[in-house]
């Protein structure tokens, strides 16, 4: 049996306290990698982020530097997780030809693999959002009316209620959501590119995000019965810009006939 002065002994507190820093330092390491994992997401393969690294090193190291590290001129990209790559890239907005208010999307210059590839070596730099998977993209059970209301509600503020997209200031604006795919969607949602704020986890959760994309694609499928949609901002505003363009039109007629008969 151990004496009372053998456990009060300098020595078996320091084995204690040692003992007890390995046990916290073993969980954390095996939480924190758990959370890269997820974070990060897990490339296809070591040959994928070889590509992505080569394609990178020719196409984008010039402005992020050599090992993504960011430069004076872009910044770093160690954090910004496949998510935020594959939208950027995917759009057409990177590589980005040269500075200006807001990048504009465009042909995207890799195609799909490549894409893939470059998503998968900036993962690889650090953890970061990943991009969604076949699961989280579904909609088949996603509602509808809700995603509108979640839309109303966070995004037609800036990309007008039937996601046509609106100015913003100082020269910004909010594209149209007309091109966009599922994928792309839910990347800016999740990692807020240029003027967007972020709509993590904590402010739509998976299903909200569903939801939206599910009125996304309605919006992208309706159909203009009465012909141009002149905005969709709505039965009033078109109406009245009919009515002026038809008052203008007879006033302009008027005047012709009076300058005829004189």
């Amino acid at each position: 049996m151990n004496s009372p002065v053998a456990r009060r002994h300098p020595a078996a507190l320091l084995l204690l306290l040692l003992g007890a820093l390995a046990v916290v330092g073993t969980i954390y390491a095996l939480v924190q990698t758990s959370t890269e994992a997820r974070a990060a997401g897990a490339p296809s393969s070591q040959t994928q982020v070889e590509q992505g690294r080569t394609l990178y090193l020719e196409g984008c190291s010039s402005c992020h530097g050599l090992a993504g590290e960011g430069t004076s001129v872009a910044p770093s990209l160690i954090g910004a997780g496949a998510a935020s790559t594959h939208f950027q890239v995917s759009t057409g907005r990177m590589p980005m030809a040269q500075p200006s208010v807001q990048v504009e999307r465009k042909d995207p210059v890799y195609d799909a693999e490549q894409t893939a590839a470059l998503a998968a070596y900036v993962a690889s730099l650090g953890p970061g959002p990943a991009s969604p998977t076949a699961e989280q993209l579904d909609t088949t059970n996603a509602d509808l009316a809700r995603g509108g209301e979640l839309f109303r509600t966070n995004c037609a503020q800036c990309h007008n209620f039937a996601g046509r997209g609106a100015a913003l200031t100082e020269g910004k604006y909010a594209p149209t959501l007309m091109d966009s795919t599922p994928q792309q969607v839910w990347e800016a949602m999740l990692t807020g590119p240029q003027n967007m704020p972020v709509f993590g986890d904590g402010t739509l959760n998976e299903e909200d995000k569903q939801d939206i994309l599910k009125y996304v694609e309605h919006l992208q499928a309706q159909t203009q019965p009465g012909g141009l949609s002149l905005g969709s901002f709505g039965p009033v505003a078109e109406g009245a810009f009919l009515f002026t363009l038809g008052l203008g039109l007879m006033a302009a007629a008027a005047i012709w006939i009076g300058a005829k008969v004189r």
